[in-house]
Protein backbone atom coordinates (compact mmCIF):
# COMPACT_ATOMS: atom_id res chain seq x y z
CA UNK A 1 0.00 0.00 0.00
CA UNK A 2 3.14 2.60 1.10
CA UNK A 3 4.15 1.51 -2.57
CA UNK A 4 1.56 2.67 -4.32
CA UNK A 5 0.93 5.66 -2.15
CA UNK A 6 4.34 6.59 -3.39
CA UNK A 7 4.03 5.59 -6.41
CA UNK A 8 0.91 7.96 -7.32
CA UNK A 9 2.57 10.61 -5.63
CA UNK A 10 5.30 10.52 -7.68
CA UNK A 11 3.63 10.44 -10.79
CA UNK A 12 1.65 13.88 -9.97
CA UNK A 13 4.75 15.48 -8.29
CA UNK A 14 7.03 15.15 -10.86
CA UNK A 15 4.95 16.24 -14.27
CA UNK A 16 3.63 19.41 -11.29
CA UNK A 17 7.48 20.21 -10.71
CA UNK A 18 8.49 20.03 -14.43
CA UNK A 19 5.68 22.48 -15.44
CA UNK A 20 6.79 25.11 -12.93
CA UNK A 21 10.33 24.77 -14.06
CA UNK A 22 9.34 25.15 -17.71
CA UNK A 23 7.11 28.17 -16.96
CA UNK A 24 10.25 29.45 -14.98
CA UNK A 25 11.96 29.45 -17.80
CA UNK A 26 9.52 31.04 -20.33
CA UNK A 27 8.57 33.65 -18.28
CA UNK A 28 12.44 34.38 -17.75
CA UNK A 29 12.99 34.32 -21.42
CA UNK A 30 10.44 36.49 -21.96
CA UNK A 31 11.12 38.91 -19.43
CA UNK A 32 14.40 38.95 -20.93
CA UNK A 33 13.16 40.02 -24.49
CA UNK A 34 10.95 42.67 -22.74
CA UNK A 35 14.01 44.30 -20.93
CA UNK A 36 16.59 44.11 -23.88
CA UNK A 37 16.64 47.08 -25.90
CA UNK A 38 16.53 46.08 -29.64
CA UNK A 39 19.56 47.15 -31.36
CA UNK A 40 18.06 49.15 -33.78
CA UNK A 41 17.34 51.91 -30.97
CA UNK A 42 20.93 51.65 -29.70
CA UNK A 43 23.89 54.16 -30.59
CA UNK A 44 27.55 53.70 -29.58
CA UNK A 45 30.70 55.44 -28.95
CA UNK A 46 34.31 53.89 -29.29
CA UNK A 47 37.59 54.43 -28.91
CA UNK A 48 40.41 53.50 -31.09
CA UNK A 49 44.10 53.10 -31.88
CA UNK A 50 44.60 53.15 -35.56
CA UNK A 51 48.33 52.75 -37.42
CA UNK A 52 48.05 54.96 -41.22
CA UNK A 53 49.70 52.78 -44.06
CA UNK A 54 50.81 54.72 -46.90
CA UNK A 55 51.62 52.98 -50.03
CA UNK A 56 53.22 53.84 -53.62
CA UNK A 57 55.35 57.12 -52.03
CA UNK A 58 57.00 58.06 -55.49
CA UNK A 59 58.42 56.04 -57.95
CA UNK A 60 60.07 53.50 -55.60
CA UNK A 61 56.20 52.53 -54.07
CA UNK A 62 57.54 52.98 -51.03
CA UNK A 63 55.67 52.30 -47.52
CA UNK A 64 55.75 54.03 -44.51
CA UNK A 65 54.06 53.96 -41.05
CA UNK A 66 52.28 56.60 -38.84
CA UNK A 67 49.85 56.35 -35.90
CA UNK A 68 46.87 58.15 -35.21
CA UNK A 69 43.99 57.67 -32.48
CA UNK A 70 40.04 57.54 -33.77
CA UNK A 71 37.09 58.67 -31.85
CA UNK A 72 33.40 57.03 -32.89
CA UNK A 73 30.32 58.00 -32.49
CA UNK A 74 26.82 56.15 -34.10
CA UNK A 75 23.65 54.97 -34.20
CA UNK A 76 21.82 51.54 -35.13
CA UNK A 77 18.80 52.39 -37.90
CA UNK A 78 18.04 48.72 -37.99
CA UNK A 79 19.66 45.33 -36.71
CA UNK A 80 21.30 45.12 -39.63
CA UNK A 81 22.62 48.69 -40.94
CA UNK A 82 24.50 51.69 -38.70
CA UNK A 83 25.65 55.40 -39.42
CA UNK A 84 28.74 56.81 -37.82
CA UNK A 85 30.86 59.93 -37.45
CA UNK A 86 34.49 59.36 -37.02
CA UNK A 87 37.27 62.26 -35.68
CA UNK A 88 40.62 61.60 -35.56
CA UNK A 89 44.28 63.05 -35.04
CA UNK A 90 47.77 61.36 -35.82
CA UNK A 91 50.31 61.90 -33.32
CA UNK A 92 53.06 59.88 -35.07
CA UNK A 93 54.40 60.84 -38.26
CA UNK A 94 55.53 58.76 -41.03
CA UNK A 95 59.15 58.69 -41.78
CA UNK A 96 59.67 57.09 -45.45
CA UNK A 97 62.80 54.59 -45.70
CA UNK A 98 65.66 56.07 -47.13
CA UNK A 99 64.85 59.72 -47.37
CA UNK A 100 64.18 62.56 -45.51
CA UNK A 101 60.44 62.60 -46.18
CA UNK A 102 57.84 62.54 -43.79
CA UNK A 103 54.32 62.45 -43.92
CA UNK A 104 51.85 64.13 -41.20
CA UNK A 105 48.02 63.22 -40.78
CA UNK A 106 46.92 66.18 -38.28
CA UNK A 107 43.22 65.04 -38.35
CA UNK A 108 40.90 63.30 -40.56
CA UNK A 109 37.19 63.29 -40.20
CA UNK A 110 34.71 61.18 -41.34
CA UNK A 111 31.29 59.98 -41.99
CA UNK A 112 30.40 56.21 -42.89
CA UNK A 113 26.97 53.82 -43.63
CA UNK A 114 27.09 50.49 -43.34
CA UNK A 115 26.26 46.81 -42.75
CA UNK A 116 26.79 44.91 -40.12
CA UNK A 117 26.22 40.85 -40.03
CA UNK A 118 26.08 38.78 -37.29
CA UNK A 119 27.91 35.33 -37.38
CA UNK A 120 27.51 34.19 -33.41
CA UNK A 121 25.99 35.53 -30.40
CA UNK A 122 28.56 37.71 -29.65
CA UNK A 123 30.44 38.66 -33.09
CA UNK A 124 29.62 40.47 -35.96
CA UNK A 125 30.92 41.38 -39.45
CA UNK A 126 30.97 44.66 -40.86
CA UNK A 127 31.36 46.66 -44.18
CA UNK A 128 30.83 50.61 -44.30
CA UNK A 129 31.17 52.90 -47.28
CA UNK A 130 31.83 57.16 -47.07
CA UNK A 131 33.81 60.26 -47.40
CA UNK A 132 36.55 61.52 -45.36
CA UNK A 133 37.99 65.15 -44.88
CA UNK A 134 41.72 65.21 -44.00
CA UNK A 135 44.19 67.75 -43.27
CA UNK A 136 47.71 66.97 -43.08
CA UNK A 137 51.34 68.28 -44.50
CA UNK A 138 54.19 66.43 -46.68
CA UNK A 139 58.10 67.79 -45.19
CA UNK A 140 60.96 67.29 -47.40
CA UNK A 141 64.18 68.13 -45.44
CA UNK A 142 67.34 68.61 -47.76
CA UNK A 143 65.13 68.44 -51.07
CA UNK A 144 68.79 68.71 -53.51
CA UNK A 145 70.42 65.13 -52.03
CA UNK A 146 69.96 62.32 -54.30
CA UNK A 147 68.14 60.23 -51.89
CA UNK A 148 65.21 62.49 -52.27
CA UNK A 149 65.08 63.15 -55.94
CA UNK A 150 62.40 60.48 -56.35
CA UNK A 151 59.76 63.06 -53.80
CA UNK A 152 60.66 66.33 -55.32
CA UNK A 153 57.24 66.24 -56.55
CA UNK A 154 55.41 66.55 -52.88
CA UNK A 155 54.26 69.88 -51.76
CA UNK A 156 53.74 71.07 -48.26
CA UNK A 157 49.91 69.63 -49.06
CA UNK A 158 49.18 66.52 -48.17
CA UNK A 159 46.77 64.93 -49.19
CA UNK A 160 46.16 67.60 -52.28
CA UNK A 161 42.68 67.16 -51.88
CA UNK A 162 41.16 67.40 -48.46
CA UNK A 163 38.42 65.43 -49.53
CA UNK A 164 38.12 61.63 -50.57
CA UNK A 165 35.88 58.27 -50.57
CA UNK A 166 36.87 55.61 -47.54
CA UNK A 167 35.43 52.65 -46.88
CA UNK A 168 36.25 49.89 -43.54
CA UNK A 169 35.60 45.85 -43.27
CA UNK A 170 36.03 44.58 -39.73
CA UNK A 171 34.67 42.12 -36.66
CA UNK A 172 33.82 42.96 -33.64
CA UNK A 173 33.33 40.27 -30.62
CA UNK A 174 31.19 40.99 -27.48
CA UNK A 175 33.54 40.93 -24.05
CA UNK A 176 30.90 42.43 -21.72
CA UNK A 177 27.23 43.30 -22.40
CA UNK A 178 27.09 45.71 -24.79
CA UNK A 179 30.66 46.21 -24.78
CA UNK A 180 32.61 45.10 -27.83
CA UNK A 181 36.18 44.39 -28.96
CA UNK A 182 36.86 45.80 -32.47
CA UNK A 183 39.35 45.09 -35.10
CA UNK A 184 39.30 46.87 -38.68
CA UNK A 185 41.13 47.76 -41.64
CA UNK A 186 40.43 49.74 -44.66
CA UNK A 187 40.99 52.81 -47.08
CA UNK A 188 41.33 56.23 -45.79
CA UNK A 189 42.20 58.18 -48.94
CA UNK A 190 44.36 58.40 -52.26
CA UNK A 191 45.95 61.55 -52.82
CA UNK A 192 45.41 63.41 -56.11
CA UNK A 193 48.53 64.47 -56.79
CA UNK A 194 51.06 61.91 -55.45
CA UNK A 195 48.56 58.86 -56.00
CA UNK A 196 50.10 57.96 -52.26
CA UNK A 197 47.49 55.34 -50.95
CA UNK A 198 46.65 55.90 -47.23
CA UNK A 199 45.13 52.90 -45.30
CA UNK A 200 43.83 52.79 -41.80
CA UNK A 201 44.13 49.78 -39.28
CA UNK A 202 42.20 50.28 -35.87
CA UNK A 203 41.57 48.39 -32.87
CA UNK A 204 39.52 49.24 -30.09
CA UNK A 205 36.72 49.20 -27.61
CA UNK A 206 33.22 50.21 -28.64
CA UNK A 207 30.33 50.81 -26.56
CA UNK A 208 26.62 50.20 -27.07
CA UNK A 209 23.81 52.32 -25.50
Amino acid sequence: MKQVVNTALGAVLVPACLTALLASSVAHAQEKEVTEKPRADKHYIGLLATTMQHRSIGPATERAWGQAGTLVVGGHISDLFHAELRAGAGYQDAEVPGSDLTLAVDYYASWYLGMHYPITDYANLYGQFGFSYIQGKAELKNPDADRNALYRNFGEEFPASSFAVSWIAGMDFEVMDDTYLVFEGGKLFEDTDTKVNSFQFSGGLRYEF
